[in-house]
């Protein structure tokens, strides 16, 4: 492994060619062409965990309706989980209105320009503060993600672990020493653009097309596929479901999770844990004190988490009375026009909501598990 100061030698030496790079070759992204603190911060939130088409015409929707930081904290939460319904991760959404609800209080509305206030907000990291401060007020601080990451293992060809924090600070302390003052913005987006578009994480990447290809350990040794050494992904947890759609007279009955945990505060259908027999699915509707017309079997669905997947199974009940033992806690029913309009339903049930919508989306059998990713 190369020592500290010459990486750092590479680190200097990259910084031009990468840079004329990102003039000549940047995306066209939306949130580039104002790039204030506000847009900057919305984009990059959107953007974790999301990818970056999926996430434009999220991001021009959420910008028409909520423009600033005080739009966004006073939102209503059922409006704002509605404008990001289909993104997942909701405990990004969340955190997004707890920040602008600081910035109001501590900043009189006003973006804090400074990395270490950003860093203070709920729900940024130093990666999201680092593109902040360094896009919208041109700070000079980096901005390390997972194309940083990838591309600066294979320029160096480090095999270190790059989930360790010894590596972590070692990285942050060569770019920290590397980053031009008069372009940090330009430099930290041409990392990301490389990344995304040349050193790609799946595959392999076009170094015919990289500026940085004569510095590079990993494309002189044909060795890219080495980098970067992180430890194998943990197993998710399976977790099995049944999700109950309940029907009467045109209104169908759904419920709010927890305000903490997984998909905290969005509304759902009713659910048991396990799957649920026909036999055991009229014992409910006796202890809820109602009865069914039909009972429709939805089939099976599936749905990933970061940790957990679940494995489902769905039934439409289209009940003769209202139950006079509620189902479910803070329960509504509602129509499905209004639950279209109004509600945030999150995608782990869009197959079993689309049964009761005009949404177009994948039918599912009864005997074969099929993928509804977010």
């Amino acid at each position: 492994m190369e020592n500290t100061e010459k990486k750092d030698e590479d680190l200097v030496k990259i910084v031009q060619p990468l840079v004329d790079w990102y003039r000549e070759n940047k995306r066209d992204l939306p949130w580039r062409h104002n790039p204030d603190a506000y847009r900057v911060w919305i984009s990059e939130i959107m953007l974790q965990q999301t990818r970056v088409e999926a996430v434009k015409d999220y991001y021009t929707r959420f910008l028409k309706r909520l423009p600033d930081v005080s739009s966004l904290a006073g939102v209503s939460h059922d409006e704002l989980m509605k404008l990001w319904q289909g993104l997942g991760y909701y405990s990004r959404a969340n955190n997004l209105q707890r920040a602008a609800i600081q910035i109001m209080e501590e900043y009189g509305g006003s973006f804090p320009e400074h990395y270490e206030e950003i860093l203070t907000l709920p729900g940024i990291g130093e990666y999201t503060a680092g593109a902040i401060a360094s896009i919208a007020f041109g700070e000079a601080v980096p901005a390390i993600d997972g194309n940083v990451y990838r591309i600066y293992t294979r320029l160096c060809g480090d095999d270190s672990d790059i989930t360790k924090t010894p590596f972590k600070k070692k990285l942050r302390s060569l770019l920290s020493n590397a980053i031009p003052v008069t372009e940090p913005g330009s430099y930290n987006q041409a990392w990301m653009d490389l990344g995304a578009t040349v050193c790609l994480p799946n595959g392999a990447p076009l170094c015919s097309e990289c500026p940085l290809k004569e510095l590079c350990t990993a494309y002189k040794e044909d060795s890219w596929s080495r980098y970067p050494v992180k430890p194998p992904k943990k197993k998710r947890k399976i977790e099995d479901k049944t999700i109950i759609l309940l029907e009467y007279q045109g209104t169908y009955l759904i419920q709010k999770r927890p305000p903490n945990g997984l998909l905290a505060g969005l509304w759902e259908f009713p659910s048991e844990e396990g799957f649920v027999s026909p036999e055991k699915l009229q014992e409910l509707l006796a202890q809820w004190d109602t009865g069914a017309d039909s009972i429709e079997l939805l089939g099976r669905g599936k749905h990933i988490f970061s940790h957990i997947e679940w494995h489902m199974i769905g039934y439409l009940i289209h009940l003769n009375r209202l139950p006079s033992v509620p189902p479910a806690n803070e329960g509504v029913w509602i129509s499905t026009q209004k639950m279209q309009k109004e509600y945030s339903i999150p995608s782990a049930f869009r197959a079993y909501y689309s049964n009761i919508t005009s949404m177009k989306e994948i039918a599912l059998s009864p005997y074969q598990p099929h993928s509804c990713l977010p």
